[in-house]
């Protein structure tokens, strides 16, 4: 095993989040007044914008709805959302002041320092929470119930975690796996 520990290796990859900053927008007017945003409509109903930094993109709808998406942390989705309301309110745009996000999805990437035996894994894990179809896909998909995210395991021993709402979700992830693969003497 490398030096270090699985849970260091921990590196958020992906945050999605939802938020709802007013009740209509007119999006040919916003795409039109928004330096480098992106809007057609047959092709997507909301107006994209590309943020550089944090390097994020605002997916925003007509209902006032909006997802942001490529936030590698909390701090840069915090940014992300206040960059948007600014750039609305300079529209003129009644935006509340303090905007609030759910967030929806975490992918998180990790690497347990070793590599692991996919098979003897689908043979020792509980059978109803993976899948492992090697012909299909290189990973085994391994769901667990708490907290609630998928595990995708890869033979080289990196893992990607996805479905977390908090980043602590991945950590205890990994925590678990580690136990179960240490508990059935595959690490």
């Amino acid at each position: 095993m490398n030096e270090r520990r699985p849970e260091e290796s921990l590196k958020i990859e992906n945050i999605v989040a939802s938020a709802k900053v007013t009740d209509f927008l007119d999006l040919p007017s916003l795409a039109s007044q928004l330096k480098d945003a992106e809007y057609n409509k047959k092709r997507f109903p909301g107006v994209v914008l590309r943020m550089q930094d944090p390097k994020i993109a605002a997916l925003v709808f007509g209902s006032g709805k909006v997802v942001l998406t490529g936030a590698k942390s909390i701090d840069s989705l915090n940014k992300g959302l206040q960059i948007l309301g600014d750039q609305l309110r300079a529209l003129n745009i009644d935006i509340p002041e303090e905007l609030s996000y759910k967030i929806q999805n975490i992918v998180t990437s990790a690497d347990l320092g070793t590599p692991i035996n996919l098979n003897k894994i689908a043979v020792g894990f509980n059978l109803d929470k993976i899948e492992y179809e090697p012909e299909q896909f290189p990973g085994l998909v391994y769901r667990l119930d708490d907290p609630k995210v998928v595990v995708l395991l890869f033979g080289s021993g990196k893992l990607i975690i996805t479905g977390g709402k908090v980043p602590e979700d991945a950590r205890r992830a990994v925590q678990r796996i580690l136990s179960e693969l240490s508990n059935l003497g595959l690490i």
